[in-house]
């Protein structure tokens, strides 16, 4: 078998509320997928309640700690089992995860702007879905230029938003203009395979948008958001495709928060499987 170099940097845990499945079943699938190893990424706790309905509590962050590190102690040899997490970006709240992402070292962190939950909505949602569609990718450019984040998660969510007013050609200058602001960051951003079982059936980012992200020469992490662990590594062969037509040669991952970077036909590689698999 090809040596495995991919890693799942998109998963969650039960801590969120909506996650079903415990972290050891989660990095046995990333094993059966033929991964290098698994990042957990769980839903960050966030102050004053909001949106804590689906994510863990402050007072469980310790908890979940620990049970990424009995995990990884458990598959040691076997597989690489990272500590990573997924923080909701709002202007405000800076503070907070800055200190958060600071208390113990993390391998990778995803940034995501979550347009559906109620307190976002409640806080930013004026009846107008265009405006929010621009408000997103306000969001989202903001969010990498806040330093806090490795990568950007699932960038053009918001399409689900409301899929029969997503007008991706009238968006354009908009998302051009939130693209030029995150190239200039460095940051990357992630082409997530769960996508395709939402309310507007593609990945996140779209082939459009792919396209875009390539011309500005942002790095590309792909991850599966699993929520169960059936769904690890799920997609990576198709994802991979999308990449390469959209003109990528290399695909990215997070260690230790520093991006590593392998060509997508060795990525292809490692990730045949014996007939009967797939990915």
């Amino acid at each position: 078998m090809p040596e495995p170099l991919l890693y799942e940097s998109h998963c969650h845990t039960p801590l969120c509320k909506h996650a079903f499945g415990e972290p050891d079943e989660y990095a046995a699938a990333a094993l059966e997928r033929g991964l290098k190893g698994i990042t957990f990424t769980c839903h960050c706790p966030l102050p004053d309640g909001f949106s804590a309905n689906v994510r863990m509590a402050p007072d469980q962050f310790d908890d979940y700690v620990a049970m990424i590190l009995a995990t990884r102690d458990r598959f040691a040899g076997r597989l690489d089992v990272r500590l990573g997490l997924e923080s909701d970006y709002y202007p405000g709240v800076e503070p907070w995860l800055q200190e958060l992402h600071a208390r113990v070292p993390l391998s990778h962190v995803l940034g995501s702007i979550h347009y559906q939950v109620h307190d976002y909505r409640r806080r930013f949602y004026t009846g107008d879905v265009f405006s929010y569609q621009e408000l997103y990718f306000e969001h989202l450019a903001l969010s990498a230029e806040s330093g806090l984040f490795d990568t950007l998660a699932h960038p053009d969510l918001i399409k689900n938003e409301s899929p029969a007013d997503w007008d991706f050609e009238r968006l354009r200058p908009v998302i051009a203009r939130a693209l030029d602001r995150i190239a200039a960051t460095g940051v990357a951003m992630e082409l997530n395979t769960s996508g395709v079982e939402k309310a507007l059936p593609e990945m996140n980012p779209s082939p459009s948008m792919l396209a875009m992200m390539h011309e500005r020469g942002i790095p590309v992490v792909i991850g599966a958001d699993a929520h169960v662990p059936e769904r690890v590594g799920d997609g990576y062969l198709s994802a991979l495709g999308l990449l390469e037509r959209a003109g990528f040669s290399e695909v990215s991952f997070f260690i230790d928060r520093s991006r590593r970077s392998v060509p997508i036909g060795e990525a292809v590689d490692s990730l045949r499987r014996p007939v009967g698999h797939e990915s």
